[in-house]
Protein backbone atom coordinates (compact mmCIF):
# COMPACT_ATOMS: atom_id res chain seq x y z
CA UNK A 1 0.00 0.00 0.00
CA UNK A 2 2.81 2.43 0.79
CA UNK A 3 4.39 1.86 -2.62
CA UNK A 4 1.11 2.72 -4.37
CA UNK A 5 0.77 5.89 -2.31
CA UNK A 6 4.34 6.93 -3.03
CA UNK A 7 3.87 6.25 -6.75
CA UNK A 8 0.75 8.41 -6.77
CA UNK A 9 2.58 11.25 -5.05
CA UNK A 10 5.57 10.89 -7.38
CA UNK A 11 3.22 11.07 -10.34
CA UNK A 12 1.55 14.20 -8.93
CA UNK A 13 4.97 15.83 -8.50
CA UNK A 14 5.98 14.87 -12.05
CA UNK A 15 2.75 16.21 -13.55
CA UNK A 16 3.18 19.46 -11.63
CA UNK A 17 6.77 19.74 -12.84
CA UNK A 18 5.64 19.27 -16.44
CA UNK A 19 2.96 21.92 -15.96
CA UNK A 20 5.51 24.35 -14.53
CA UNK A 21 7.98 23.80 -17.35
CA UNK A 22 5.12 24.28 -19.80
CA UNK A 23 4.22 27.61 -18.21
CA UNK A 24 0.78 26.60 -16.96
CA UNK A 25 -0.79 28.44 -14.04
CA UNK A 26 -0.85 26.82 -10.60
CA UNK A 27 -4.62 27.29 -10.59
CA UNK A 28 -4.79 24.40 -13.07
CA UNK A 29 -3.86 21.88 -10.37
CA UNK A 30 -6.14 18.88 -10.91
CA UNK A 31 -5.81 17.54 -7.34
CA UNK A 32 -8.03 18.29 -4.38
CA UNK A 33 -6.49 15.98 -1.74
CA UNK A 34 -3.89 17.81 0.34
CA UNK A 35 -0.99 15.34 -0.13
CA UNK A 36 -1.36 15.11 -3.89
CA UNK A 37 -1.99 18.82 -4.28
CA UNK A 38 1.08 19.78 -2.26
CA UNK A 39 3.24 17.38 -4.31
CA UNK A 40 1.84 18.80 -7.57
CA UNK A 41 2.51 22.36 -6.40
CA UNK A 42 6.04 21.43 -5.32
CA UNK A 43 6.74 20.01 -8.76
CA UNK A 44 5.12 23.05 -10.37
CA UNK A 45 7.39 25.40 -8.38
CA UNK A 46 10.50 23.48 -9.40
CA UNK A 47 9.37 23.47 -13.03
CA UNK A 48 8.73 27.22 -12.98
CA UNK A 49 12.11 27.85 -11.32
CA UNK A 50 13.88 25.78 -13.97
CA UNK A 51 11.99 27.52 -16.75
CA UNK A 52 12.75 30.99 -15.41
CA UNK A 53 16.42 30.19 -14.88
CA UNK A 54 16.72 29.09 -18.50
CA UNK A 55 17.14 25.35 -17.96
CA UNK A 56 14.19 24.56 -20.19
CA UNK A 57 14.02 26.62 -23.35
CA UNK A 58 11.49 25.56 -25.95
CA UNK A 59 12.73 27.91 -28.66
CA UNK A 60 15.41 26.49 -30.89
CA UNK A 61 17.75 28.67 -32.88
CA UNK A 62 18.88 27.40 -36.25
CA UNK A 63 21.07 30.39 -37.09
CA UNK A 64 24.28 28.62 -36.13
CA UNK A 65 23.75 25.51 -38.24
CA UNK A 66 25.93 25.00 -41.25
CA UNK A 67 24.48 22.89 -43.97
CA UNK A 68 26.69 20.86 -46.24
CA UNK A 69 26.94 22.24 -49.75
CA UNK A 70 26.43 19.95 -52.65
CA UNK A 71 28.82 20.71 -55.48
CA UNK A 72 27.88 19.69 -58.95
CA UNK A 73 30.73 18.96 -61.32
Amino acid sequence: MKRQKRDRLDRAFSKGFQAGVGGRSKEHCPYSMLDSKSQWLGGWREGIDGRLSGLFNKSVSYTHLTLPTICSV
